[in-house]
């Protein structure tokens, strides 16, 4: 499996490859982002990265990634994850991710995510900090 980090410049190009991907991570941020959002957010923060997973002429998944200075530490924030049969190109993905986050001085790499990542990321390395919920905010009567 291969692992490419698309120039943003160029994400036209593969959209109609990825879109349903990229629906399907936006669907989980509960309404912070459509998928357009998503789209050109990569075309306007070209601090972003999109990766491809790919095989021949088949994009398997995506990852959006971005770098974030803390006070005391760089991370590499992995935004949005979509695709199918992740099995395939997860590992790939994540080493791929993981020697890209040092090159640039990153000491950590982090994601929020629905429950199910932690099975997907047990066997990664991945740490469980927190969990995060959220609560609407409504008019009391």
């Amino acid at each position: 499996m291969q692992i490419t980090k698309l120039p943003n410049h160029e994400i036209d190009a593969v959209w109609f490859q990825i879109k349903e991907y990229v629906e399907g991570a936006a669907k989980y941020t509960y309404g912070r982002f459509t998928a357009n959002d998503i789209k050109n957010g990569l075309k306007r923060n070209l601090n972003q990265q999109l990766w491809i997973a790919h095989e021949d002429n088949t994009i398997y998944g995506f990852v959006v990634t971005e770098p974030l200075d803390y006070p005391q530490l760089r991370s590499m924030i992995m935004h949005f994850t979509g695709g199918f049969d992740l099995h395939l190109w997860k590992d790939d993905m994540i080493q791929t991710i993981q020697k890209f986050s040092y090159t640039i001085g990153c000491d950590i790499i982090e994601s929020l995510g629905r429950g199910g990542w932690g099975k997907v990321f047990k066997d990664d390395g991945f740490q469980s900090r927190f969990m995060f919920y959220e609560l609407p905010v409504q008019e009391i009567y």
